[in-house]
């Protein structure tokens, strides 16, 4: 509750951009929502940044064992994030929701009692699984409660998903402080006030989500995937959209190389971090207003065009080798740009899933949404990887992996560009 008080402080404190007059002014469900998506990120980020650290030097494990750890936590997350949406469609948002917080609160004890390899794959599998029950259920709830507020004249589903990433990102901000503080006791104390984090959001749904009927009960679980896979229009869409997850990773990937390069250290990394959040809590309640002076159709172009541009700049400029100040100029602009093009864009992509859907089955298209970013995450990044570790170092070679991820969601935008037609059907 502390920390969810210190967010709360926060918002206060950023209220002459609005944040607090339109949480306030929310919905009650929406308002759920967004403060739990907040204290997520809180009790998430007071613990993985520093699961790594604990892992190796707190017991010992090798680094490929790490390795693995991790790569459990990504895929028992990312990659089943099309089940958890499934299972929402089947039984229903509020039981898949609280069974996602039961599993993060016991996968959180176990990281915190883990004296094995064996021990921690387990509870890293289960922090990843609890968020691949939680996260689609609670899109496809957002989406649902705030299209009907919106049918009925209340808040707008785009409004409703841009205070859902505002909450996500002071949830990302305020994690690691408290995981910090908590630190200095130790890694257990992190891991136990985690799991009262994801308590109290276990209670509070309980309490507070309303118990809709599921609304495809009794139908096969993989009969929700069928009709998915046979909606093309939304499958081009989804795998247009991933390219937003690949160019988001980059600020795990490529930046942190970039600011190596020019400043000797990665010491400024955490500062473009903070930066990247505090611009979204700031800004993306009015970049999404003013954007919503526009179609859906100019938009989501424009926003993938920016995080296009972002790469460009660092690719324009890494053969000149500049260091120190001047060469962190561009990662500045980098993290900058790419903030704002995701700012413009994610809120009308992710009001656009239901839309394409029929407003059917959002568990699922939101679950198969996930999981194909996911995918493009891991086959991306490989080459991207690759790309790096084969290329020179400088001149040409330094610019070659900027450019090749950077034309990723530039495609996207050509894409999106295309499906104007199938977007405007969808939108109406």
């Amino acid at each position: 509750m502390t920390a969810v008080r210190r967010s709360s402080a926060l918002l206060v404190g950023l209220s002459r951009w609005g944040i607090v007059r339109e949480l306030r002014s929310a919905e009650p469900v929406v308002r759920l929502l967004v403060l739990t998506q907040l204290a997520f990120n809180v009790g998430f980020f007071m613990v993985l940044p520093y699961l790594s650290v604990h892992l190796a030097d707190d017991l010992g494990l090798a680094a490929a064992a790490v390795g693995l750890a991790l790569g459990i936590r990504t895929f028992s997350q990312q990659g089943l994030f099309v089940v958890g949406g499934t299972l929402a469609d089947r039984y229903g948002v509020k039981r898949v929701v609280l069974a996602g917080c039961a599993l993060r609160v016991a996968g959180f004890l176990g990281l915190a009692v883990a004296d094995s390899a064996v021990a921690v794959f387990a509870a890293t599998a289960l922090t990843g699984f609890a968020a691949a029950l939680f996260s689609p259920a609670v899109e496809s709830a957002l989406a649902r409660e705030a299209g009907e507020l919106e049918t009925a004249g209340g808040t707008s589903r785009v409004d409703a998903f841009a205070l859902f990433s505002v909450g996500g990102q002071i949830g990302a901000f305020s994690g690691p402080l408290v995981g910090t503080l908590l630190l200095l006791v130790d890694f257990r104390a992190a891991c136990l006030a985690a799991a009262a984090v994801f308590v109290l959001i276990l209670l509070a749904h309980a309490r507070w989500l309303p118990a809709r009927p599921a609304a495809h009960a009794g139908e096969r679980l993989l009969a929700g995937w069928r009709e998915v896979l046979s909606n093309r229009t939304f499958l081009l869409f989804a795998v247009a959209y991933s390219s937003q997850l690949v160019a988001y990773n980059q600020l795990y990937l490529l930046l942190p190389l970039e600011v190596e390069r020019a400043w000797g250290s990665q010491a400024p990394l955490g500062w473009l971090f903070a930066a990247s959040s505090l611009l979204v809590v700031a800004a993306q309640l009015p970049v999404t207003a003013w954007c919503r002076r526009l179609r859906v159709e100019q938009v989501l172009p424009a926003g993938f065009v920016g995080m296009s541009l972002a790469f460009v700049v660092v690719g324009l400029t890494a053969p000149a080798g500049a260091v120190g100040g001047a060469g962190l100029l561009p990662a500045v602009v980098f993290v900058v740009l790419l903030t704002v093009g995701e700012m413009v864009a994610m809120p009308f992509a992710r009001d656009l899933v239901p839309r394409l859907a029929a407003e059917r089955r959002l568990g699922t298209y939101f679950g198969v949404l996930s999981s194909l970013s996911g995918v493009a995450v891991l086959l991306a990044s490989t080459a991207i990887g690759a790309l790096v570790q084969a290329a020179p170092g400088d001149g040409l070679g330094a610019a070659a992996p900027w450019l090749v991820a950077g034309a990723l969601p530039l495609v996207s935008a050509v894409v999106l560009t295309r499906l104007l037609p199938g977007l405007r059907a969808a939108r109406r």
